[in-house]
């Protein structure tokens, strides 16, 4: 089986509180877009799991989630472990876009599939927040209002047809050192804010654009606000931050002006430069 793994942005991000686990608490809108790693698994042909990786460097042992993620699906089901997996890595590492969680994701899907859907959907439910807060989402690769840890989705049902415009500059952003310099402040009633947002005819994407952790990356990286101030000149509606960054978004409404600002956003150099369909 060949899958496609597509990346994630955080139209909204805001962090509610910290659990005594050390997690953190968040209330975000999050969007599947067309950025995306290919994954093929092949099963019967070897002895235990093999990864081989091309593109972009990861590792190619349990530090990778997909291999991570196929040993969770094996130990839970009891089936015997053969598996040959080949990722071919586009999305960028660490980079807000949820690539490895996409990846751990996509591929519980897929061996579920491959192995006549030996466990409900709730075992992959719970396996995947297991594996990375973000990995349940790409459970379902749909627009989703995502609560908790990341474990509780709602589906948004009449999400806009879009164009992001991302911009990946080259610094590493450590996710673990922006949590833990998040300033906490307290959200009231942050999902039926959202869910009121989303009603509104028209609705008003820009209206919604935050991003807690923003806050904390900026300020150390202030590439960030320059690649948002360039996506907002050529024409964005909104931009963004996604996640813990560094990556940022500009929403546009069409093709031809996100490949306009593409263009644009290249010439200045600041970063790897991607349009694509949400």
């Amino acid at each position: 089986m060949r899958i496609q793994s597509p990346a994630k942005l955080n139209i909204r991000l805001k962090v509610t509180g910290r659990r005594p686990d050390g997690y953190h608490n968040l209330v975000s809108i999050m969007v599947p877009v067309g950025l995306f790693d290919y994954i093929e698994l092949e099963t019967g042909r070897t002895q235990g799991i093999t990864l081989s990786c091309n593109g972009l460097s990861v590792p190619e042992d349990e530090n990778n989630l997909v291999f991570r993620a196929a040993q969770a699906f094996f130990s839970r089901t009891g089936l015997k472990q053969s598996l040959s997996i080949r990722l071919t890595k586009n999305i960028p590492v660490a980079a807000g876009l949820g690539g490895g969680s996409s990846n751990a994701g996509c591929t519980l899907k897929a061996l579920n599939e491959m192995c006549s859907n030996p466990l409900a959907f709730r075992d992959l439910e719970e396996m995947a927040v297991n594996l990375g807060a973000d990995v349940p989402f790409f459970l379902h690769s749909r627009p989703c209002i995502v609560r908790g840890i990341g474990e509780v989705l709602t589906s948004i049902r009449k999400w806009p047809k879009l164009w992001y415009v991302i911009v990946m500059p080259p610094i590493r952003v450590s996710t673990s050192w922006v949590y833990g310099n998040l300033k906490l402040k307290l959200t009231k009633d942050e999902y039926g804010f959202i869910l009121q947002r989303l009603a509104e005819n028209p609705f008003d994407i820009a209206g919604i654009l935050e991003n807690d952790l923003e806050t904390v990356t900026a300020p150390h990286f202030p590439v960030v606000n320059v690649i948002k101030k360039s996506l907002i000149d050529a024409g964005a509606q909104g931009a963004l931050m996604s996640g813990s960054g560094p990556s940022v978004f500009g929403i546009f409404k069409s093709k031809n002006h996100a490949l306009s600002a593409r263009r644009h956003l290249t010439s200045r150099n600041l970063g790897e430069v991607f349009a694509v369909e949400g």
